[in-house]
């Protein structure tokens, strides 16, 4: 399997997270992993005899493990905070858990993404996005709301020297209550804050595993503790830290048809 990321169009940055593309050739002999994800993608599938499928996938609040995954391209867009309503016409907190044909979404943002992508080549596809989505966007947005999401989304991210603030502190900043945070997070990423927190920390030890001791990774991201930090590794990725870094995975079970809405 390989991945590659593509150059997101300045346009589409304010809406798309990043752009990658995903291909799977001979059936892998190693479990393909899906990772737990906070964000909410648009997926243009290629299938081993030119099959196009477009299907949107929503926010992942655990690690699985799957072997037997067919041959297949796939080009991911990573829908920035805030984008999953006035694209799709629904709320991110809908799709948690998710994986579903653009065409079965009862909305008309959503089939006449799906009617294009289907139709056009990838590249063909992005270069539309370009042209359409900013305009189609901006009217279908509440822009106060996009920008309260994406300032809590920041607040409750890991940065370098920076943890994730809790919840009551982020709410104060923004000059709204805890409630109207979560309402804020459920629609436009999916996830509590405090899960999207959850995840994002994790995600940041996947990435930083290796780079220095794990007590000192633990704290350097907002964890209290070591032990803090691989319960909740173990909780959304199956096994802990050492064990999974080193191969031990829980068992793979086989790839999954698109679950219909």
């Amino acid at each position: 399997m390989s991945r590659e990321v593509l150059p997101t169009p300045e346009v589409l940055r304010p809406w798309i997270a990043g752009i990658g593309s995903v291909t799977v050739g001979d059936v892998p002999t190693e479990p393909f992993v899906h990772l737990p994800e906070a964000t909410t993608k648009v997926v243009v599938r290629t299938g081993e005899h030119g099959i196009r499928t477009t299907m949107v996938v929503g926010p992942r609040v655990r690690a699985s493990y799957h072997r037997g995954k067919r041959r297949a391209s796939c080009v991911e867009l990573r829908l920035a905070p805030g984008t999953v309503r006035p694209l799709l016409g629904i709320p991110a907190v809908d799709l948690v858990g998710r994986a579903v044909r653009l065409e079965e979404l009862a909305t008309l943002p959503a089939r006449q993404l799906d009617d294009f992508l289907r139709r056009l080549e990838p590249e063909e596809a992005l270069a539309h996005l370009a042209e359409v989505l900013p305009e189609w966007l901006a009217d279908a947005a509440d822009r106060s709301r996009t920008e309260l999401v994406r300032a809590g989304v920041d607040a409750m991210t890991v940065r370098t020297g920076r943890t994730p603030a809790p919840v009551g502190d982020v709410a104060r900043e923004l000059a709204v209550s805890e409630r109207q945070l979560r309402n804020l997070f459920a629609e436009g990423v999916g996830l509590s804050p405090k899960h999207y927190a959850r995840i994002n920390r994790v995600r940041t030890v996947l990435d930083f595993a290796g780079t220095c001791p794990w007590a000192e990774l633990a704290a350097a991201i907002g964890y209290y503790d070591q032990s803090h930090m691989t319960t909740d590794f173990r909780t959304l990725m199956g096994v802990p830290p050492r064990s999974y870094f080193t191969g031990r995975l829980p068992v793979a079970t086989p790839c999954q048809a698109i679950r219909r809405g």
